[in-house]
């Protein structure tokens, strides 16, 4: 179920592999043992265009975490941290690195195997 979207600017990219920075996000999912590890999906999205500061210099990564509801906010807030963490230390260069977590209703969602 969680989904890790990073979005981040396109040098980022370029200074680590898409997979890498991937594989980063899904171990430090897989460490908060907060999701089954079968079910945390991670992908990114960057930008050629972009601005950060008013200007398209520099770089950024933001991590956007959609889970299902029913983790404290100390729970959300320890994952946001381990994982801006862990791409500091991989990406120690880029000042802008960020993460929020946002919660699905378990009402409302549905996939594929629920039909």
């Amino acid at each position: 179920m969680p989904h890790f979207v990073i979005e981040c600017s396109k040098n980022i990219t370029e200074l680590v592999e898409e997979t890498e920075l991937n594989l980063a996000v899904h171990q430090v999912a897989a460490a908060s043992e907060l999701f089954t590890l079968g079910d945390i999906k991670v992908r990114t999205n960057s930008y050629s265009t972009y601005l950060v500061g008013g200007t398209e210099t520099g770089s950024f990564i933001h991590v956007f975490a959609n889970i299902m509801q029913g983790r404290t906010v100390e729970q959300k807030a320890a994952l946001s941290k381990a994982v801006v963490e862990r791409l500091t230390e991989l990406l120690p260069s880029v000042s802008n690195i960020a993460m929020n977590v946002n919660d699905f209703e378990k009402a409302s969602y549905c996939n594929k195997a629920m039909l």
